[in-house]
């Protein structure tokens, strides 16, 4: 899978994150606590967090799987 971002900044904010996977910065939130976050501590720290395109790939193929599994 290839991932093609519109753009070529280094890392991308909460919001952009959302934005460049096409899910609302809420979805991105509960997508990251359900996956990725162990500690609900941690998710005080989701606003200030900076996602690469490395970062983005990941949570696409997370968000594509979670969506073949709620059909």
């Amino acid at each position: 899978m290839h991932f093609k971002s519109s753009t070529n900044k280094p890392q991308f904010t909460e919001q952009e994150a959302a934005q460049q996977l096409g899910i609302t910065t809420e979805e991105l939130r509960i997508l990251i606590r359900s996956h990725i976050v162990t500690d609900e501590n941690d998710t005080k720290n989701l606003p200030m967090t900076s996602f690469q395109h490395s970062d983005l790939l990941l949570l696409r193929l997370l968000s594509n799987n979670s969506l073949s599994n709620s059909c």
